[in-house]
């Protein structure tokens, strides 16, 4: 469940509320009790950095490749090999 900031309008209390994605926005503030809550745009709070993530990136052991029995920088087999 995403995790929604609002702020109060009237009293200008933040508030954080734990929320289903198909909730209703809140609008009582829990302080004032005036319906002048609002819910504020923020940034998510974690960033995907790097090159992407592969499924390769969690492979432990000899298997890291998985698209083929091969390891990584070993020659590909050739058509006479593989008949």
């Amino acid at each position: 469940m995403p995790l929604y900031e609002y702020v109060c309008k009237a009293c200008g209390h933040e508030h954080e509320a734990l929320q289903k994605l198909s909730a209703e926005p809140l609008k009582d503030c829990p302080i004032c009790e005036k319906t002048e809550l609002v819910k504020k745009i923020s940034a998510a709070g974690f960033r995907l950095k790097g090159t992407g993530w592969y499924e390769t990136d969690f492979k432990s052991g000899a298997k890291k490749n998985v698209a083929g029995d091969s390891a990584p920088g070993s020659p590909a087999p050739t058509a006479s090999t593989t008949a």
